[in-house]
């Protein structure tokens, strides 16, 4: 008899599961234990399933400081959720794996495996042994990836004809909270992405990419911008708001006169002792300006801080300046304006200086806060995007969304091969298993079968989010797909009135979807080989 349990959540929001009786039962072993493991791993499916597609609901995560997190992104969602169960915590791993490798389709990964272990208990109760299913579900996935490989179209990424990879990169930001302005969104994320990209090595260096985001505005005031923004201001409030043909020294050592590297001290014991020390650190602060100023730099950067005494020295050597620019920050300054990090004044030359056309100051609104903005770099191809949104929320959440895009893009640069969405692949696939389960004179038939009924569960919970029937809207599709054989038939999410994903632009990379059931397939043959949970150190009953 196979346990059951409740999703329940905490006062800080947090989920987890409670099994009837679970203080009166005793350990569980063989079957009965695999169907506990199944019943977690499915707990957390079913949390996940109303998140997906373009109609899906977001979910509010509450954190143990209070802080809100509002989201329909499932590894953000997953990761943040606090599992308890082992192999719950495998599904939370599989979404992670999903979104590190491929950035997009994490919540349709679990979603699926989940699917898969639901059937695979049926199959249980049916007396076929768990390895019997794995090697079925193994055959399943192989057939369903050849058949994908057949319905993939493919278009070249030419720089010159964007509206493909747009449209790829809608339909991922199609279900994300700023589908408001996605079609900008989208643009934004392919010039980015192409800015950086190396495509006749068919590469992308996503460390040209700086994602930087302000709160205020509107979402429609994102923007990308050819070159670094740092959120940083100029060091004296009476310095340029603007430098036009800046060459920039980027330093790594601070403007500060050197301290003894041994544990000396330094006894003061007249005022003609105390001149004197002020006198050196004078004459030090104006050698290492007049170093600076001596290659021809007219903006300096330093990644360390700098004393008032410094600072209005370089004001008075009309020597812009700009402090505390954390470490990944000089590091993309000095990628982007071709200069080279300096750790010595000494070190400095004219040759090791970067360049920039113009670097401004942005102010916002009403407020003290300014941005720093370094265009028209040496190299122009590290790029910044640029978020603006309402509150913290909006902000975060558009950062996740344009991460998935720029994921998605930087697939199609890698593999330019799609396929069409709205669930249409998991329909054509799922009619494709099916027809290899028939010619299967093994027991593997029934797990084959398990298996293209599971890839169904993707499409249902599309028309189900949307608030369509979605029994009767599968079986529709299921019939028009056969009839028709057109494999770009899919769940109509946004009722524009066809089935037909080409038409609506409806686009997913192949590179995703094949991860997807690779990767759900594989996490659930090792729950299915799975009888038993101890820990380590652990008696033996």
């Amino acid at each position: 008899m196979s346990q059951v349990g409740q999703l329940v959540f905490d006062e800080y929001g947090k989920p987890f599961i409670i099994l009837k009786d679970q203080d009166k039962k005793t350990r569980l072993t063989g079957i009965e234990a695999l169907k506990s493991h199944i019943m977690a791993a499915r707990a957390v499916s079913s949390t996940m399933k109303s998140s997906l597609g373009p109609k899906g609901l977001d979910k509010m995560m509450v954190s143990q400081d209070g802080d809100v997190t509002v989201t329909n992104d499932g590894a953000t969602i997953l990761g943040m959720m606090d599992v308890e169960h082992q192999v719950a915590k495998l599904m939370v791993e599989l979404s992670k794996s999903q979104d590190d490798e491929i950035g997009d389709g994490t919540t349709g990964v679990v979603v699926l495996a989940g699917a898969l272990l639901e059937e695979a208990e049926q199959l249980l109760d049916r007396g076929i042994h768990p390895i019997r299913i794995a090697d079925g579900y193994e055959q399943a996935a192989h057939v369903a990836i050849k058949h994908l490989d057949s319905i993939a179209d493919s278009f070249p990424v030419d720089p010159n004809n964007l509206e493909p990879l747009i449209q790829t990169a809608m339909t991922t930001l199609g279900s994300k909270i700023v589908n408001r302005c996605h079609r900008q969104m989208a643009e934004i994320a392919v010039k980015a992405v192409l800015s950086v990209a190396d495509l006749p090595h068919k590469d992308v260096d996503f460390e040209l990419i700086k994602v930087e985001a302000k709160v205020g505005g509107k979402l429609e005031d994102t923007q990308l911008v050819h070159g670094v923004v740092v959120d940083k201001d100029f060091s004296h409030p009476q310095m340029p708001k603007m430098v036009k043909d800046a060459k920039i020294a980027i330093l790594t050592c601070p403007f500060e006169p050197p301290k003894p590297k041994t544990k000396h001290k330094l006894d003061v014991t007249s005022v003609e002792d105390f001149k004197a020390v002020q006198r050196f650190e004078k004459e030090k602060f104006d050698e290492m300006v007049k170093q600076v100023k001596a290659t021809g730099a007219n903006l300096a950067i330093c990644q360390w801080g700098f004393d008032d005494e410094a600072n209005h020295l370089l004001l008075q050597n009309e020597l812009p300046a700009v402090r505390w620019v954390g470490g990944p920050e000089i590091e993309l300054i000095a990628i982007a304006t071709g200069g080279r990090i300096v750790p010595r004044f000494s070190e400095l030359t004219p040759e090791k200086l970067g360049y920039a056309g113009l670097v401004r100051q942005l102010s916002f609104g009403t407020t003290k806060e300014h941005m720093l903005v370094i265009e028209q770099c040496h190299n122009s191809r590290a790029v910044t995007i640029f978020i603006r949104g309402g509150n913290k929320m909006i902000v975060e959440e558009a950062k996740r969304s344009i991460h998935d895009a720029l994921c998605v893009i930087r697939n199609l640069v890698r593999d330019n091969r799609i396929i069409y969405g709205g669930g249409s692949p998991e329909i054509s696939c799922s009619l494709s298993v099916n027809t290899a389960a028939d010619k299967c004179p093994n027991l593997e038939q029934y797990a084959m079968r398990a298996f293209a009924d599971s890839l169904e569960v993707v499409p249902m919970a599309l028309a189900e989010n949307a608030g369509l029937n979605s029994i009767q809207t599968l079986a529709a599709i299921r019939a028009q797909q056969l009839k028709e054989s057109k494999p770009w038939l899919g769940i109509d999410c946004m009722n524009k009135g066809t089935n037909d994903m080409k038409e609506q632009h409806v686009v997913e990379t192949l590179l995703a979807k094949k991860q997807q059931i690779l990767l759900a397939t594989q996490v659930v043959k090792m729950v299915l080989k799975i009888d038993d949970i101890r820990s380590s150190g652990e008696k033996m009953d």
